[in-house]
């Protein structure tokens, strides 16, 4: 049994959630209620001039232990190692982008991956390897 949903067509039993609309509030709350799985997708950064050309795309996903360059803000022009990815915020750690608590604490400050360009990608991963290869 197949079911229509708009112009799409699916079978009964398999369970997809399809974003149809094209409200901005709606896109949004699908962004923020996504499972942390499909927040990766939302977690992507440009690649640098040499990256670009060398595996023929724009942006890629950001994990920790790459390194970027700090494009936007107060950080900008810092370059440092991605500490931590946070999916729940949709942040980065970058090491060299710190503040200090009020009690004198150096704490990681937030970064979008929109404010970032990747400029050394950590190829310890295969599956990531093979995935940049499969471009070229």
């Amino acid at each position: 049994m197949r079911k229509a949903i708009g112009n799409i067509d699916i079978p009964q039993r398999q369970s997809v959630m399809i974003m149809i609309s094209k409200q901005p509030r709606k896109q949004r709350k699908a962004q923020y209620q996504a499972p942390l799985h499909k927040r990766q997708k939302f977690m992507g950064a440009h690649l640098s001039e040499s990256l670009r050309e060398k595996y023929g795309r724009r942006t890629f996903g950001v994990r920790s232990g790459d390194t970027v360059k700090i494009m936007r803000g107060e950080y900008a022009g810092t370059e440092g190692k991605v500490e931590r990815v946070n999916l729940k915020k949709g942040t980065l750690a970058i090491d060299g982008a710190t503040l200090f608590r009020a009690d004198g604490e150096e704490v990681p400050r937030s970064i979008y991956p929109s404010n970032v360009m990747i400029t050394k990608l950590d190829l310890d991963d295969e599956l990531r390897e093979q995935i940049l290869g499969k471009v070229i």
